[in-house]
């Protein structure tokens, strides 16, 4: 009885996470790089629409959330290098938080300042470049080449001397 029991648990659990994946990533082909993002007016932002990775330009992407802990730790590092390499890299950071029901683009753009967010900071409700990505999780950092090709990806908090020499990479 117990293996028939593990075995259906097992079988659960692969559907669980199978459900996750779709919910994630959907189905069918993905738009492909770049993606348009709508951009906030907030420290170092501009609002209307920037193409992420950024055309011609080596690119570091930050997704996050402003209710994870570890998004608001990873802004230390991303500040750090921002003013690193700010004059060679573009930097966007991206939430894909829906908007309503308590959270606003004031509370972001409040949160952005809070943290020192220096650099184009976007929202992509729709979760688009989430899925791109293939990103299962916040925080969630990439890193493209000139030509867009994201070269390295990780999720969770990134030391900074691993994202340094990552970005060194495509310079």
């Amino acid at each position: 009885m117990k293996r028939r029991e593990l075995l259906a648990g097992l079988g659960g659990l692969g559907v669980v996470v199978g459900a996750g994946y779709v919910a994630l990533n959907g189905v069918g082909p993905r738009g492909g790089l770049p993606l348009t993002v709508r951009t906030l007016d907030a420290p170092g932002s501009t609002a209307g629409e920037r193409a992420l990775p950024v055309p011609n330009s080596p690119t570091v992407l930050d997704l996050f959330a402003t209710w994870c802990a570890p998004c608001s730790e990873q802004m230390e590092s991303l500040t750090a290098l921002h003013e690193e390499f700010g004059d060679r890299v573009a930097f966007a950071s991206v939430t894909n938080e829906r908007f309503g029901g308590g959270l606003s683009a004031a509370d972001v753009r409040a949160w952005w300042a809070d943290h020192d967010g220096a650099w184009t900071v976007g929202h992509d409700p729709e979760s688009d470049l989430m899925r791109e990505l293939q990103a299962g999780g916040l925080p969630f950092l990439a890193v493209a080449d000139a030509d867009g090709t994201v070269t390295w990806t990780h999720r969770g908090l990134a030391e900074e001397s691993v994202l340094r020499e990552e970005i060194r990479a495509v310079l």
